[in-house]
């Protein structure tokens, strides 16, 4: 008997260190950045059997073959959509910054995307007048209400755009609401999805989280886009998901949550709408191509915003947006100001900034004091001496979880929308971010930064550098895993 034990015990052995050598040939096989691919073996070789589970998991981009299979099939009546931009008048390439030409030729490039002319922006800074902004809207609604959030959390001001959706629908709008399953999880076991659907609305359970489907994709994958389009001519965008902050993670410790959105009119609102349906679609099956913008306002009129949409995740061109801030970073010539709730960046990114700073650019980071992810927290303190030294000014925000995600460069041109600087945002996630071309709205941007850094409290490097030495073994442990975060 105990020669059959010690042979099991041997063909277990065996078994394990055949499998840890399969994973570790795939992980080195899987071309990616060497970071991931390093933190990913660490893993696996120091959690027996638990790391090879968790990278089997998590450890590749897998949209599951029924939804790979959509996009593909999807790709060319997209593509072709996008093609017929360039025939918009508001197609006006030769109007475009300095800062915007480099941006543009990319998208073009990479995405098929044209930056298009003849919009009008409102910068929305605080929930009040975001949500009852968005509820005027839904009221005037005739035709088509398109949502997707990633959190829709039910109470106070959410419960009235809820209420305006359902009033919308009895009066004959088309409704229709994409919620990412695992984000908006309190939302579908509310009443309200009962409510809805009784009203005629559509509401689809975006990458549906179960036991079962963690054999078939990957379950941290999330839409995390934030998009609303109103009978194709008002559009809204930006970091705020469908919440009212009085209501939403009162006992997380960290005050109420600070975002924007952009309010858009123009062309750019039916770019938004066909991501919107790409989205649904992927989803569904179900196929809703926008029409195509009538672009009849001309670049001669009051509404000369330009816009550049760029949508990544699964399904669009690998790192867009993380080629976008690089390309941002590296043209800056006076100054560079960034908010962000999570900052995890990339080596890359990283560089860029130190650069940045080293040759005199003036750099700002937002971040907020407090966090509501731990591990991010402690490994966005991991880069803070580097930058610290190089020049760069943080700052650390203290009047509540600031979730803006912002981008103004020389104070001329601007990023905003939902992209997080870290690998999640970066690499994984359904995300829209909006390069727009317009030194006012780039100068709203700015100054509500400034409105930030006034209520912030910056690192002082002197003082960062006497930190204990616990705090800094803590930084480098989660620091190690920073490209997983």
């Amino acid at each position: 008997m105990d020669h059959i034990y010690q042979v099991l015990a041997w063909l277990s052995l065996f078994a394990y260190w055949i499998a840890i050598a399969a994973v570790t040939m795939r992980v080195v096989f899987k071309r990616r950045v060497v970071g991931v691919s390093l933190a990913w073996l660490m893993i696996i070789y120091i959690i027996p059997i638990g790391g090879i589970i968790a990278y089997l998991l998590f450890g590749e981009l897998n949209l599951g073959k029924k939804r790979a299979l959509r996009a593909v099939e999807m790709f060319e009546p997209f593509a072709s959509w996008f093609k017929q931009l360039y025939h918009c008048p508001g197609h006006q390439p030769q109007l475009m910054s300095l800062h915007a030409k480099p941006i543009h030729d990319l998208c073009e490039n990479r995405l098929g995307i044209p930056a298009l002319v003849g919009n009008s922006l409102t910068l929305q800074d605080t929930p009040q007048t975001i949500l009852r902004s968005l509820i005027d809207d839904i009221h005037q609604a005739h035709r088509s209400i398109h949502m997707e959030f990633y959190i829709w959390h039910p109470g106070g001001l959410a419960d009235e755009v809820a209420t305006a959706l359902i009033l919308a629908a009895k009066r004959g709008v088309k409704v229709r609401i994409l919620l990412d399953s695992a984000g908006s999880m309190r939302f579908f076991r509310s009443h309200w999805p009962r409510l809805m659907r009784h009203a005629g609305i559509e509401i689809t359970e975006a990458l549906a989280v179960t036991p079962f489907r963690m054999f078939l994709r990957r379950l941290d994958l999330r839409q995390h886009r934030k998009i609303v389009v109103i009978d194709t001519h008002v559009a809204y965008t930006g970091s705020m998901n469908l919440v009212d902050p009085a209501f939403f993670k009162t006992d997380a410790g960290v005050g109420q949550w600070i975002d924007v959105m952009v309010r858009v009119t123009g062309p750019t609102v039916s770019v938004l709408n066909c991501i919107q349906a790409w989205d649904w679609e992927v989803e569904t099956g179900q196929r809703f191509l926008p029409p195509v913008p009538e672009c009849g306002v001309t670049p001669l009129t009051e509404q000369n915003d330009m816009i550049q949409v760029i949508p990544s995740g699964p399904g669009m061109p690998d790192e867009i947006i993380h080629q976008v801030l690089l390309i941002s970073i590296y043209q800056a010539r006076q100054s560079v100001v960034i908010t962000t709730p999570y900052f995890v960046p990339s080596e890359h990114l990283l560089h860029a900034l130190i650069s940045a700073a080293e040759r005199g650019i003036d750099v700002h980071i937002i971040i907020p004091a407090k966090n509501d992810s731990l591990m991010v927290e402690w490994a966005s303190r991991s880069f803070f001496a580097e930058l610290l030294s190089a020049g760069v000014s943080i700052h650390r925000f203290n009047g509540g979880l600031l979730h803006t995600k912002s981008v103004v460069v020389d104070g001329t041109h601007s990023l905003i929308g939902t992209v997080n600087l870290d690998m999640r945002s970066l690499w994984l996630n359904f995300e829209v971010t909006l390069s727009v071309d317009s030194p006012e709205f780039t100068q709203q941007l700015a100054w509500l930064q400034q409105e930030y850094i006034k209520q912030s409290t910056r690192i002082d490097h002197q003082s960062w550098k006497k930190r204990s030495l616990g705090h800094k073994f803590l930084e480098q442990c989660f620091y190690m895993f920073s490209p997983l975060l």
